[in-house]
């Protein structure tokens, strides 16, 4: 199947320019010019790829991307003129995967491009398999259908939201989650009431699965923001 994307900009010549480039590098692409117009596609159409700048009309792509991942998981690269870091903490913050800020090379582009669809295809691949899905980290290894956690040779016992918890995690290595879009994805409720919720869960599994929870390497804290996965290593 041919990878599927959306490009949400409304800079007609911008728009072109990725338009043939990705077309030529054999992508199926849609297009979008405003935040609106993209929400309906979406709701419409089944995508593998969301290429979504910032500042477009009716609905920007800070919105845009909120709404997304409220039920959708399809990776989102961030495409926009503002290069502040707080602009790319909040837009990682909200649930995108990788950001570049133009000018871009589009040498560049096209190897964030392959590499986001490669894990999100390979992925859902992974969840569709038969035979064990396996996902790794450092000395970390889960298996999905056995639910089983283990750290070199030792087996790590944890609780079924522990397990949900460290498996979006490693699902989407790149990406920063907000304690409202860990609630979401692992309690399957929209509304996060109480923060406290997700934070106890996550210090619990740090006693789990750090070599010392004080220092976590795994499952670390981006201030303000939430929490990412972590090298795993020193």
């Amino acid at each position: 199947m041919t990878p599927k994307i959306l490009i949400v900009e409304d800079d007609r010549e911008i728009h072109q320019l990725l338009t043939a480039f990705l077309q030529k590098d054999g992508y199926t692409t849609i297009s979008a010019y405003n935040g609106q117009e993209a929400m309906n596609l979406i709701s419409q159409e089944h995508f593998q790829l969301l290429i979504l700048d910032l500042m477009i009309p009716d609905l920007d792509g800070y919105e845009v991307l909120r709404r997304l991942r409220t039920t959708k998981d399809i990776p989102v690269l961030i495409l926009s003129a503002k290069s502040e870091e707080v602009d790319k903490i909040i837009g990682l913050g909200l649930g995108a995967d990788d950001y570049v800020t133009k000018p871009f090379g589009l040498g560049e582009l096209s190897a964030r491009v392959k590499a986001m669809l490669r894990r999100y295809i390979y992925f859902n691949q992974q969840e569709k398999a038969d035979g064990p899905s396996i996902l790794t980290h450092g000395d970390l290894v889960i298996n999905l259908h056995t639910y089983e956690v283990t750290s070199g040779t030792d087996k790590i016992p944890l609780t079924v939201k522990e397990f949900e918890i460290l498996k979006l995690f490693l699902s989407y290595p790149s990406r920063v989650f907000t304690k409202a879009q860990i609630f979401q994805s692992v309690w399957k409720e929209e509304s996060l009431s109480d923060e406290n919720t997700v934070m106890v869960h996550i210090h619990r599994l740090r006693t789990k699965i750090e070599p010392d929870p004080s220092q976590p390497l795994y499952i670390q804290t981006v201030w303000g923001i939430g929490y990412k996965l972590g090298e795993g290593t020193h």
